[in-house]
């Protein structure tokens, strides 16, 4: 088995691809109000919100247990509907190297689609491939989407 990694799933959103591309842009503040058990804060650490090289420290919950990330926005791409988050310190750096999360939208006629992505290194091969972490993002996703329909 490799130590590196990549994991994606695509989920189909019908509260709109801006709303999720902009709400983890300008206001990720805000995901612990929208998704509680999933993420119970995002502060901002260095930067401004919603832009590159801003650091953010998120407390989340993942497999039942309570987990601190701090994430620098490696790149935005405001035509994909895109952010990538680099991990810089942690829980998850204590099983891996590296990891990096992102997403992007992608429209299909009426449609917007929500990819995720994990890249990941493993820091030995004893460690499991980070795939709750994955259901993690399709469990924001969801409740994201659940937020914004009962908004509308």
């Amino acid at each position: 088995m490799g130590l590196k990694g990549k994991l994606t799933a695509q989920i189909e959103l019908r509260a709109g691809g801006d709303v999720f591309h902009d709400l983890f842009r300008y206001t990720p503040h805000q995901i612990p109000n929208i998704s509680p058990t999933t993420i119970q804060a995002c502060d901002l650490h260095e930067g401004e919100w919603g832009t590159v090289g801003s650091v953010y420290t998120w407390k989340y919950t993942n497999d039942g247990k309570p987990q601190v990330a701090k994430e620098v926005i490696e790149s935005i791409d405001e035509e994909k509907r895109s952010v990538t988050f680099k991990l810089i310190e942690g829980d998850l750096k204590e099983l891996l190297k590296a990891f990096k999360v992102s997403f992007h939208v992608e429209t299909h006629g009426d449609i917007d689609l929500v990819t995720w992505t994990l890249e990941y290194e493993k820091l030995n091969n004893d460690v499991e491939d980070p795939l709750t972490l994955l259901g993690f993002c399709i469990k924001l996703g969801k409740d994201i989407e659940s937020h914004h329909l009962k908004a509308v």
